[in-house]
């Protein structure tokens, strides 16, 4: 492992850096994927039933429209990851947010639903470079003691995205009282990610990345502008560190001759599994239902007492945003619950939480249908999916690939995890509704509940806690094993 002492005193004045607006102000203009995959996926929800009005749309054609969001955003996650590995951290984060504004504006043009799927394939490219890389570049800046909460917090602003879609939508509804709202609702697409753009834009970049690539002096003035230190012991250290690169990984020598396929080898293989085979099913469940249950409630007629689609549309927007009301709670809950008890306890049972949801679902329909007492339990058991989801596996799936490899694989890591997870989550919005046309609702909330409990014992079999609070860099088992002893030459841990 390669470490020089000036390193580890820069990366110590980051990790141990109190709280301040400025990283404050860097995890929330990192929240843009996240928060645009949440509106994204509820805009596109309440949508649907208005495009039914303007477009002909049979099954396949819903499923592809929810699904283009989520096929982009494979190859998005698959190249964004080990391009912001390449490339660095801030030029992706600049690069995706100009891709989402462009495919916006393409739908918000579209006359017909193949160019809507252009945009929304787009868009979607532009989320999927965003996970990984926002997810690296919060881990690389947050202090120990905060990270694992701002971890949880990008992702919960998933939730922030819902909540702001629904006013959003509500809102363009009131004024516009016809099928071709939906457009509105596009050109609100549009602008939030040409805000983050250009917030963006005086962002510093990550400065373990920097390190990484041996731009020491670069590191230590990136750090020196966000947290409040002495700035002239900074650059000494910077300048002192020299060229050396920083790389501290289990197998230093196999990540530096072998980059993306290192996370295939031994020292990371089984991190690359859970990382990715958990997130993929979770994000089937949690697409699948999520992305529909504005026409789920429909099925369960919620909005029945309405007339004509738009009234329905402001029925279903009021139902599902009672319901994802309870994704920001289980965020909130998660705050506390995955610092105090780490990663694998809650992903294990908030995924049996989440299929003893469905589960009950299912048994209010066979047994009680929809009317009286049996809505208010079909209700409570869409409650009990999202507070266990959010609590657990949707908290803790997102965190963990930031946390399981080293600075130089981060990237290229986190985008594999999220390419698979977005896999898993086109496979559920493609498929979903094609079952639900087939064989039913109860059919895809049985199919949900599989799925819920496949997360959670694929999760025990993978386990492979990370401990408490601690640096990203010790993570890795022997990686800080050296001593400081000559501040010039890179130092080897045994």
């Amino acid at each position: 492992m390669l470490q020089t002492p000036e390193q580890r005193a820069m990366l110590a004045v980051l990790d141990h850096a109190p709280m301040g607006f400025a990283q404050r102000w860097y995890w929330l203009l990192s929240t843009g994927g996240t928060t645009l995959g949440g509106f994204s996926v509820f805009t596109l929800g309440v949508a649907l039933p208005l495009l039914m009005q303007t477009f002909v749309i049979d099954a396949t054609m819903q499923g592809l429209l929810g699904a283009a969001l989520l096929f982009g955003a494979v190859p998005g996650s698959l190249l964004g990851g080990p391009l912001a590995d390449r490339f660095g951290r801030k030029p992706l984060m600049i690069l995706d947010m100009a891709m989402i504004t462009l495919g916006a504006l393409i739908c918000v043009f579209a006359g017909s639903p193949d160019m809507l799927l252009v945009g929304l394939f787009i868009f979607g490219v532009g989320v999927g470079i965003d996970y990984p890389v926002g997810s690296a570049y919060v881990a690389e800046w947050m202090p120990i003691q905060s990270r694992s909460r701002m971890m949880v917090a990008t992702i919960a602003f998933q939730a922030v995205g819902f909540v702001l879609a629904a006013a959003l939508t509500g809102s363009v509804l009131w004024w516009v009282e016809s099928a071709s709202a939906w457009r509105g609702f596009m050109l609100a697409l549009a602008g939030l990610p040409l805000l983050y753009l250009v917030l963006r834009l005086p962002l510093k970049e990550s400065p373990r990345w920097l390190m990484g690539k041996g731009r020491n002096l670069e590191a230590a003035r990136a750090i020196g502008a966000v947290v409040v230190t002495d700035k002239a012991k900074l650059e000494a250290l910077g300048q002192a560190a020299a060229a050396n690169v920083h790389l501290v990984a289990r197998d230093a020598e196999a990540v530096k001759a072998q980059g993306m396929a290192a996370l295939f080898g031994r020292s990371y293989r089984r991190r690359t599994a859970l990382a990715c085979v958990p997130w993929f099913l979770m994000d089937i469940a949690s697409y699948g239902i999520g992305l529909f249950t504005p026409l789920l409630l429909a099925d369960l007629h919620f909005g029945k007492a309405a007339r004509g689609p738009v009234a329905s549309d402001f029925s279903d927007i009021g139902g599902s945003s009672l319901i994802d009301l309870f994704l920001l709670i289980g965020f909130l809950i998660a705050f506390w619950v995955v610092p105090r008890y780490g990663h694998i306890r809650p992903q294990v049972l908030g995924f049996l939480g989440m299929a003893v949801g469905m589960v009950a679902l299912v048994a209010v329909l066979w047994s009680s249908g929809t009317a009286g007492p049996g809505a208010m339990a079909v209700f409570l058991g869409f409650v009990l999916f999202n507070l266990a989801m959010n609590i657990g596996p949707h908290s803790t799936t997102f965190a963990l690939p930031a946390e399981l490899f080293p600075t130089q694989l981060r990237g290229a890591g986190s985008g594999f995890a999220s390419a698979a997870a977005k896999v898993g989550a086109a496979l559920g919005a493609f498929l979903l509704p094609i079952i639900r046309a087939e064989y039913g609702l109860e059919a895809v909330l049985l199919l949900v509940a599989v799925v819920s409990l496949a997360g959670a014992l694929v999760t025990a079999w993978l386990v492979e806690e990370l401990g408490g609070a601690a640096s990203l860099e010790d993570r890795h088992g022997d990686a800080i094993a050296s001593k400081p002893t000559d501040p010039k030459p890179a130092v080897r841990s045994a």
